[in-house]
């Protein structure tokens, strides 16, 4: 399962071997509510084929027109921008206020299309330089920051993952986690010194790497997008690891098990090694958005659900259990 990113860029290439013409477009601000953030991309096929949006439909029903009166996919880049006024933002389904403005671009052999996609399926990040007088394209190295920047000249943009996800544990559930969090654009590594769980493990979605856990997340350095999870029930791998991650500055820090084995990990931590409630505190544990998931897919949805949660700035409160035969009696199952 690849991210968004690549999947749209892999459709362009495809479309352009078969040989269509393709515009891509890219948002580079928003005011007021808007359906998708700055950085959301869509391509728009010569014939009206759309991957990706930018909207929750109008506009990019009024790029496909655009589109099919070969407006998009010649000549340079342009600016446009909907939803200037009242009636504009209605027609284009924007919310009171809502503007959205887009670079789109026709792509071409100066886009260097092909040269992105092998940097950002070898898993490197990328900053892509868009001149808008000529349509061409310079790509760097992306260094320590990832905003986009739209001048009178150019559209600076960031590719590639610009989180880190450091799971401790290569079982199940983690294979599982590794497909669904590179979707969500994070570049995921995995450490397990246990060759029973590492001989035969899918790396297609994530990075194995050698070591203890603990000397790991020491190399690793977490910053404040990088998270880390601890899944193998080992006392010996997950407490050490946790340890280095609580105090650095790591967005989020979570581990697998009970209430009680929490309880019981808290309390070590305290007690052997002198860690402070503030630092514990920051512990997600049982880790994931509490929803009564069970079986290790439904677990890694809400590992990321809460991850999501965590790197918006949201806290989801406890839910409330409702019984299945009240579930029914309100009408939510059929």
């Amino acid at each position: 399962m690849d991210n968004i990113d690549l999947q749209i860029l892999r459709q362009v290439r495809d479309w352009r071997t078969a040989g269509h013409a393709v515009a891509l477009g890219s948002i580079t601000r928003t005011w007021g509510s808007a359906p998708r953030p700055p950085g959301s991309s869509v391509a728009i096929r010569d014939d009206g084929l759309v991957a990706g949006s930018v909207s929750g439909g109008c506009i990019e029903d009024d790029l496909i027109a655009k589109a099919k009166a070969g407006a998009l996919a010649s000549g340079v880049p342009q600016v446009v921008r909907y939803g200037i006024d009242a009636e504009a933002a209605h027609r284009f389904g924007l919310p009171c206020g809502g503007l959205i403005e887009l670079v789109l671009e026709p792509v071409q052999a100066c886009t260097r299309l092909d040269e992105l996609l092998q940097q950002l399926q070898a898993g490197q990040r990328v900053r892509r330089r868009l001149t808008l007088a000529t349509g061409e394209v310079e790509l760097q190295p992306a260094g320590s920051t990832d905003e986009l920047e739209l001048t009178d000249t150019h559209l600076v943009t960031h590719h590639g993952p610009s989180w880190r996800l450091l799971i401790v544990g290569a079982g199940q559930l983690t294979q599982y986690l590794c497909p669904m969090a590179a979707a969500l654009g994070y570049e995921v590594l995995v450490c397990d010194p246990r060759e029973e769980y590492t001989t035969g493990f899918p790396a297609e979605h994530a990075r194995l790497v050698p070591g203890m856990p603990d000397d790991v997340v020491r190399e690793l350095q977490p910053d404040g997008h990088t998270a880390v999870i601890a899944l193998t029930h080992d006392p010996k791998l997950d407490d050490l690891a946790l340890m280095e991650a609580l105090v650095s500055p790591a967005f989020y820090v979570g581990a697998i098990g009970s209430r009680v084995n929490q309880a019981k990990r808290r309390a070590r931590l305290m007690e052997h090694f002198g860690m402070s409630e503030a630092s514990l505190a920051r512990l997600h544990g049982p880790v994931g958005l509490k929803n009564g998931a069970r079986t290790p897919p439904e677990i890694a949805v809400s590992i990321l659900a809460e991850l999501t949660a965590v790197r918006y700035g949201y806290r989801v409160p406890e839910p409330v259990a409702v019984a299945p035969q009240a579930v029914v009696e309100a009408g939510c199952v059929t």
